[in-house]
């Protein structure tokens, strides 16, 4: 019989990652993904539409390291004000070789560390050297999420925030520790901005390309269904758009293919020297919020929990003795 799996609550995730650790394991996986390492089929969704809202399924199997892994997310469409979450996520860890299930952890703080971070690798390689500027559209978790990322790798002079009501930006204000400028409309929120975060629950165009500094860098992380949308034509016409997943942009993002727009990368392609970063141009990075990617940080997570949890396992770790349980076995074979 198979041991029960471990648990771990949203409070022990967070207490165990930080986005410096995680940004260069992210950095590998998206460039593992890229080159075809990696089987994980574009997301399956199940309408709930009486509730007004999706169930997604995302596996993901990665052969060479024995893993297995899948998430759940249940999205709603809440209505301005509510104080009902938009998500609730759930990673599931399971062993290929029999199919028994070896942890389970929640998603949230996971998929909101994670999102922001993959947003931060691509403000890394493709926003000017000496942009000062960010714009974040949206006061949410992952606002919240992406204000202490990029604040934390790299050095804006001016941060600018804008959100539906004025109460919400307030709040998001109040909950940062550094200086940001509240903004009363998106065109003013961006104007002159070298990067712009969007991370709305907008299901119409809510940035539009004529308010958009040549040469910035957007990161487009809302509108994650085929006919929902944050860009317009324009931005998505005349930009360079790169995303995690060719695939998933082509099938999942309404502001791909509802505006016609090409691919030109995957942020992987860019990492493993296959395509060009074009810091010189306007960017668009879609984010789709790919599976790979939770693995990487839910191993990282499992692993330490292990070795805080049990006293042994700590032991066997400094004394460079190979443990046998399947974090410690992925660890070891991927050289961390």
């Amino acid at each position: 019989m198979a041991d029960p799996p471990v648990t771990i609550s949203e409070r022990e995730v967070e207490s165990l990652l930080q986005y410096r650790e995680l940004t260069p394991r992210l950095e590998q996986a998206l460039g593992k993904f890229s080159r075809g390492e990696v089987v994980q089929p574009v997301r399956t969704t199940v309408p709930l539409q009486k509730q007004n809202g999706f169930l997604g399924l995302m596996p993901t199997y990665i052969e060479h390291d024995g893993v297995l892994c899948t998430k759940l997310v249940c999205f709603y469409k809440r209505e301005d004000g509510s104080t009902l979450p938009s998500t609730q996520a759930t990673v599931v860890l399971l062993d290929p070789e029999y199919g028994s299930v070896k942890a389970v952890m929640d998603g949230e703080v996971i998929t909101g560390m994670r999102t922001a971070a993959v947003s931060a690798i691509s403000a890394k390689l493709l926003m000017r050297p000496e942009a000062e500027v960010l714009a974040i559209l949206g006061t949410g978790k992952q606002a919240l999420s992406h204000y202490n990322v990029f604040t934390e790798m790299f050095s804006f002079k001016e941060v600018r925030v804008w959100s539906r009501t004025k109460e919400r930006a307030e709040k998001f204000m109040h909950s940062v520790t550094g200086p940001v400028t509240p903004c009363v409309s998106v065109e003013e929120a961006v104007k002159g901005a070298d990067v712009i975060v969007t991370v709305t629950r907008c299901t119409e165009p809510v940035l539009f390309g004529q308010w958009v500094k040549p040469g910035a860098h957007v990161a487009a992380v809302g509108a994650c269904r085929p006919n929902w949308r944050e860009l317009d034509d324009v931005l998505m016409k005349e930009a360079v758009v790169y995303t995690d997943s060719r695939e998933g942009a082509t099938t999942e993002s309404g502001d791909v293919i509802l505006s016609g727009a090409e691919v030109f990368a995957e942020l992987g392609d860019v990492i493993n020297g296959t395509k060009p970063a074009h810091r010189e141009k306007t960017t668009v990075f879609k984010s789709l919020g790919k599976p790979l990617l939770q693995i990487h940080i839910m191993w990282k997570v499992l692993y330490f929990f292990i070795l805080v949890q049990e006293e042994s396992s700590l032991q066997l770790y400094f004394h460079g003795i190979q443990c046998n349980c399947i974090c410690c076995c992925f660890y070891n074979r991927d050289g961390s």
